[in-house]
């Protein structure tokens, strides 16, 4: 064999040799594969132009009655007068009243029935009299009573517009806060509109109200700072601008509404009756 032949065999018998100890340490020590990265999301269009802005005014005719207390405030309430009652001492009549005149005869019979609706009928022991003065008695305490105008009957805590369901009227729901809403282009929602350049928001928010719902009433927005902002949630492939609606409350003080410029009719609602009736898109309430 010659000195060329045998220089090529050595030669590949150690190429050989070096990739069988590469190949075990490979798949001794395998090396880690990285994990495959996920490709950044797309960014959503620019919206194109300026943000629409509106102002939207809450006008609310606040409550005409007292709210009627509940069963447990009428208990609680009843508790405590009796509590009173018992603890306090006796209301010195003699000092206030002249003794035998018709207003201590009054005051006394007055007292007695008290004493005997907090304790029972066992309580406030009557004063002895005889009969003629008995009677001259109650034919001057009914008297009385009468010029004071006692006898009146109270007039109902429900008004009419209540039983004939008038929700335009303002004499509704006594007890209760009661909204406007306008129905403009098919919905009801409330008084609202644009805000001009350079326009305050408080001051767009009393014309908008006047634009849609007249002049003929007197109103008073609370404050110059809106009591809350809506910002509708537009698709993320749409490059509409972006829209606000900034709220005012505002109470009406005398007048009616008088639906004008795209305003067909109004309604006086509660809260709930308003957050439902904003969902129809019928004349209807």
């Amino acid at each position: 064999m010659s000195a060329l032949n045998l220089s090529r065999s050595c030669r590949r018998r150690a190429t050989g040799s070096f990739r069988t100890l590469a190949t075990a340490t490979e798949a001794a020590h395998p090396v880690p594969r990285q994990p495959p990265v996920a490709p950044s999301p797309v960014p959503p269009p620019p919206r194109s132009g300026k943000p629409t802005l509106s102002a939207s005014v809450i006008l609310n005719r606040a409550p005409i009655l007292t709210r009627e207390p509940t069963p447990f405030e009428r208990a609680f309430f009843a508790y405590q007068q009796r509590v009173r009652r018992a603890l306090h001492n006796p209301f010195p009549e003699d000092f206030y009243f002249k003794q035998g005149s018709l207003l201590a005869t009054k005051f006394r019979a007055e007292e007695i029935e008290r004493e005997r609706e907090a304790f029972g009928n066992g309580f406030g022991i009557e004063e002895e009299k005889s009969a003629d003065r008995a009677a001259a008695d109650a034919a001057a305490l009914e008297q009385l009573r009468l010029q004071e105008g006692e006898g009146d009957e109270l007039p109902s805590r429900e008004h009419r517009a209540d039983t004939k369901k008038d929700y335009r009227s303002l004499d509704r729901a006594g007890q209760r806060n009661i909204y406007a809403l306008v129905f403009v282009n098919g919905e009801w929602r409330f008084p609202t509109g644009d805000i001009k350049k350079g326009e305050w928001l408080h001051q767009a928010a009393q014309r908008d109200l006047q634009h849609e719902c007249g002049a003929h009433m007197d109103t008073w927005i609370v404050s110059r700072n809106p009591i809350g902002v809506y910002k509708p949630k537009a698709p993320a492939d749409t490059p509409a601008p972006e829209s606000a609606t900034f709220f005012y409350k505002a109470h009406i003080l005398a007048g009616q509404i008088r639906p004008a410029n795209g305003a067909t009719d109004f309604v006086w609602l509660t809260r709930r009756r308003s957050a439902s009736a904003s969902r129809q898109s019928t004349g209807t309430v």
